[in-house]
């Protein structure tokens, strides 16, 4: 595998990922952000890649005891490299998230991170690159990735995942089992434009009703002005200086 070695947070934290296969934007930096983890917990991220989201998150909290599950034995391989070149405590397992080691099925996580594949197995035109293919189209259905994730956390335990905004109807009818004090955060691209992302964050065992947020606004311009990202203040904070996303109706701009 080819990689080319990208920035992430303002420099703070840089990843290897392959040239032609998947590769990481903002997605993961959105999904670490809004983690609600602390200093010494326990964090699982199910189809870790090549560690973005989990080492995002690391650089922002520390003291973390990580674990990666990844079935691609290629970007297995690319995040412990990325691990030990952030110093972060991450073990990354490669497995199939429906067949977990049994050492794995062991443990419990005070948090689970999750970017499920966002496309159906048959949706549209498959990509050329296998890697990226397995990474943007679902062969493991959705329904997996949340009983796996209900499953491996404590009580009171937090999932938090992103997905598109289409599938959110999908993602809450399946926390409806286990899950409460379910929250949607709607990432919406540009002024004027419907939201194509959700954050969202949910607790196991919890009975807090379900709470839909103001949108994420990404950018400040109703269409690209040129070379300048023009992020807005909030989603500069989060992808450049490593601020967490605070799931809050009183924080201006959230």
């Amino acid at each position: 595998m080819i990689t080319t070695r990208d920035a992430f947070l303002g420099g703070r934290l840089h990843i290897l990922q392959p040239r032609d296969g998947y590769r990481a934007a903002t997605d993961p930096v959105f999904l670490a952000a809004a983690c609600p983890a602390q200093p010494g917990e326990r964090v699982l991220e199910l189809g870790c890649g090549v560690g973005t989201a989990a080492l995002c998150l690391a650089a922002r909290v520390e003291g973390l005891q990580l674990t990666g599950v990844e079935r691609q034995d290629a970007y297995a391989d690319v995040a412990r490299k990325n691990a030990e070149a952030a110093g972060a405590a991450m073990e990354v397992v490669t497995a199939d998230l429906t067949a977990l080691p049994p050492a794995l099925r062991q443990l419990s996580f005070d948090h689970v991170l999750a970017n499920p594949p966002y496309f159906a197995a048959g949706d549209g035109t498959g990509a050329q690159d296998a890697g990226r293919e397995a990474a943007n189209r679902a062969e493991t259905p959705l329904s997996d990735w949340i009983g796996v994730a209900r499953a491996r956390l404590k009580p009171q335990g937090w999932l938090t995942l992103i997905h598109l905004a289409e599938r959110l109807p999908e993602c809450l009818s399946l926390l409806c089992d286990g899950f409460g004090a379910v929250t949607v955060l709607p990432i919406q691209p540009r002024p004027g434009r419907a939201a194509n992302r959700v954050l969202i964050r949910a607790r196991k065992g919890a009975k807090t009703p379900f709470r839909l947020l103001p949108p994420l606004l990404v950018h400040d311009a109703a269409s690209h002005p040129g070379d300048h990202p023009d992020f807005t203040a909030t989603a500069e904070a989060v992808l450049r200086q490593a601020a967490p996303i605070p799931f809050d109706l009183s924080i201006p701009g959230i």
